[in-house]
Formats: C-alpha cells, structure tokens, sequence
C-alpha cells in the first residue's frame, strides 16, 4: 500500500500480518501459482514469477511450499486458475484505491469488494476511475550507508532513492526491480522488501477521523481471500497512523 511514507504503512500493517501468518502465506502462494501460470515456471524468464518467489521467501514461506505452487502454476500438477482484476473505487476524504485480486470466483470477489465498500463508507468506481492516478514501478526498501545504497541502486538501474524514515525508499521500472535487488544484496546491503507496485503520482491530505475511516476500508479489503493487495494514495501524518495501528 502506498501512502504519505510506505515504510510506514508497512510498519502499520506488519503487525497484523504477522498475526495472520497463514492468511498472509495464502496470498503469497496465490500470486505465485497466478505468476507461473501466465508467464512459465522459469523464474529467469518470467520477472513476475521471480518477484513473487522473492516474497515469499521473505515472508519465510518454506521452500516445498513454493516449489509445489510454481508447479501447480504451470500445470505440472493439479492447481486453481486464478484471474486477476483489479478494483478501483474511493475511501472517505476522496482517497483512491485500486484493488488487486487473485480469484477462482470473479461473482464472489466482485460482491466481497463491494461489500466492503459499501460499509466502510467507500464507493466502488467503474473500471478506469482511479487507476490513471497510479504508475506501476519497482519498489525497494533498503537499510545501509547512503553512498553504498545510492551507487548499488544507480548502477542497476534505479530512477530514484530516497530517504524513508531511517530507510531507503528505491524506485525504478517494475522490470528492473529484481536487478536492483540482486545489487543491493551484492553490496551487502540490507533489503527489507522488493517487489512490483502501483505508486500514487499524487496523494491525498488525510488526517484524524477520515485516517481512520480510510485504514478501516483498507483493512476490511486486505482481510478478503482473493484480494491480493490495496493501493492507496492517501497522506496520512506518521502520528495518526502510529494511533491507527
């Protein structure tokens, strides 16, 4: 999710991702199987894939785990055909989120959304609405000395590095992520997360009860089964969302 500084939003949401570890694994197992399905079983040839492997080793998921995804992927075993689709609507205060979903059952998913919207005082918007408020981009937060993590990230390719809280917020092209990663790891650089993303162009001021209203929605759409993730463009103050968490 992105917002007025995505560190910390995910400081927000690691919490209750690491209480809901097997919801979380779920997720992560779903985009692989949907990533090897649509571009092969060969994490070199299928960036996607890779990406989303890197996740969920992050995320600890065992190696057995993946393995057996990436096969059902690619129908080497049994497996789900998951279709992707992404949602587009308002939280209240006019912030606007684009909703990525994985699914079996595009009636199930499309009601769930809905229903989510509806009672956390959102709107679902017709496809298009939002969705030209976000850019997908290569995302990279990254720990070390700032002249290593400038010149490792540079070297492989990143458009931009910038300070995030004590960390290292990385930007390039959603292609280019994995390279920046393999530099940063290269350089003994610490990596917190990488992965592709939709980032906000611009966002939207938010603050006291609004802040709520939006995270509540958010949270309501992240806890669905097929929702993979929720991209936001709100400006919430650190303040609110360290009350919110």
């Amino acid at each position: 999710m992105a917002g007025h500084s995505k560190w910390a939003n995910i400081k927000h949401r690691k919490g209750r991702q690491d209480s809901k570890r097997g919801k979380l694994f779920a997720k992560l197992i779903r985009a692989i199987e949907a990533a090897a399905r649509n571009g092969g079983s060969d994490p070199a040839a299928n960036a996607t894939l890779a990406t989303a492997i890197q996740k969920a080793r992050d995320a600890s998921v065992p190696k057995d785990t993946i393995d057996r995804a990436v096969a059902r992927g690619a129908g080497e075993i049994d497996g789900v055909d998951y279709e992707e689709v992404f949602y587009e609507g308002y939280a209240p205060g006019g912030v606007a989120l684009l909703v990525h979903v994985l699914t079996d059952n595009r009636n199930r998913a499309a009601a769930d959304v809905r229903a989510a919207f509806n009672k956390h005082n959102g709107s679902l918007g017709e496809p298009g609405s939002v969705s030209y408020l976000f850019e997908q981009k290569g995302y990279v937060l990254a720990e070390g000395d700032e002249d290593a993590v400038m010149l490792a990230a540079i070297e492989a390719g990143a458009e931009d590095v910038r300070p995030a809280d004590g960390m290292w917020e990385i930007i390039s092209e959603a292609g280019d992520v994995a390279a920046v990663r393999r530099a940063l790891d290269a350089a003994g650089i610490s990596v917190e997360q990488a992965e592709v993303t939709q980032l906000p162009m611009t966002t939207v001021p938010v603050a006291d009860e609004n802040a709520r209203k939006v995270l509540r929605l958010v949270d309501a759409l992240e806890d669905l089964e097929d929702v993979q993730e929720v991209f936001a463009n709100f400006d919430i103050p650190d303040e609110v969302m360290a009350e919110a968490g």
